[in-house]
């Protein structure tokens, strides 16, 4: 996929794979997961996951994920508790 980010000095177009789009909605609809998590290892600000996540979901869900995540203290590094410590998910534990 490729998306373009507006700016006023330039246009930035990046394409992710679709094992990239896939992670990114996982860590997008992760509670713990903060939006600037995405951005460190993706390079996509809030407003890039949010594009990444209109194109991708059904109306429905991205709605449904819209309401979860406006103003989430969690998915927010600066408005998190000092208490949320990283998470990580049970799917991706390694079994002995």
């Amino acid at each position: 996929m490729l998306l373009k980010e507006d700016s006023p000095e330039k246009t930035l177009e990046k394409t992710f794979t679709e094992s990239d789009i896939s992670r990114i909605i996982e860590m997008a609809w992760e509670d713990r997961t903060a939006f600037e998590a995405i951005e460190f290892q993706f390079g996509l600000n809030q407003d890039g996951v949010i594009k990444i996540m209109r194109a991708n979901l059904k109306l429905a869900s991205f709605k449904l994920w819209r309401e979860r995540t406006h103003g989430q203290k969690t998915k927010h590094l600066k408005l998190r508790s000092p208490k949320v410590t990283r998470h990580k998910a049970n799917h991706r534990v390694k079994q002995f």
